[in-house]
């Protein structure tokens, strides 16, 4: 069964434009989470899925230079883009990541993918961003079948919704089979995804803190505890709402 993380990536941020290669340490923001989620022992496969816009040859180019795998497909409909990377390499189960969270957790993703097989054929969609949410905001993972993206890939007429790849699953569960995934504690309250100025500085500060990015969202945890004033940086940052 081949599991393939499938990062979704662009340079048309609205709110930071260029964010997936803003530098942290030195490093482009993709690649810090291209670098996590190659740490995540249950992914096989990486491929990074941006558009076929002039701006984000950018992106490509740096999956050349790192021997990355890429695809290149719809600005718009970035579920058709998941659905075209997935049947290019031939993925089983595809593994959602965004590319605005550097702070994506290896354990965190073999943790939602073990859920996943272990409750298959019985499910079709695990992720630990189901209501309740317990999981900091930015390490957000989403687990499906092949043949759950390809019926949604087939049913969803909605732009907005395909826009944002999987609400058609998510919001169908008459239609797809859910397992949420939930932490012990609720961290939902902080937020580690960059979508603004803010939000990076906070990153920016997190990193440079540790020095590299080994980490794990604990030892994150555990800094922002002690530093409660560094999660005031992007308290204010309000999160965008999928249709």
């Amino acid at each position: 069964m081949k599991i393939m993380a499938i990062v979704q990536a662009r340079m048309g941020s609205t709110r930071l434009p260029g964010k997936v290669l803003k530098p942290i340490l030195g490093k482009p923001m993709l690649w810090h989470v291209v670098k996590r989620l190659y740490r995540a022992r249950r992914v096989d496969e990486v491929v990074v899925a941006t558009t076929t816009r002039a701006a984000d040859y950018a992106i490509v180019s740096l999956c050349e230079t790192e021997g990355w795998l890429s695809f290149r497909g719809s600005a718009e409909d970035v579920l058709d883009r998941y659905y075209q990377s997935a049947l290019r390499y031939k993925a089983e189960v595809i593994v959602r990541i965004t590319a605005d969270c550097p702070l994506i957790d290896p354990k965190t993703i073999d943790q939602v993918i073990k859920e996943f097989v272990e409750a298959r054929p019985a499910v079709d969609y695990a992720s630990n961003t189901l209501p309740p949410r317990t999981f900091p905001r930015g390490l957000d993972v989403e687990v499906m079948s092949m043949a759950a993206l390809t019926r949604a890939w087939l049913e969803d007429t909605n732009p907005a919704w395909r826009e944002h790849v999987t609400p058609y699953i998510y919001r169908n569960p008459k239609r797809f089979r859910l397992l949420g995934v939930y932490n012990s504690a609720d961290f939902s309250g902080l937020r580690w995804t960059v979508d603004t100025f803010e939000d990076l500085t906070l990153v920016c500060k997190i990193f440079e803190h540790f020095g590299d990015n080994a980490f794990s969202w604990d030892a994150v945890c555990r800094l922002l505890a002690a530093r409660p004033e560094w999660r005031e940086i992007n308290a204010r940052v309000e999160q965008k709402v999928v249709p």
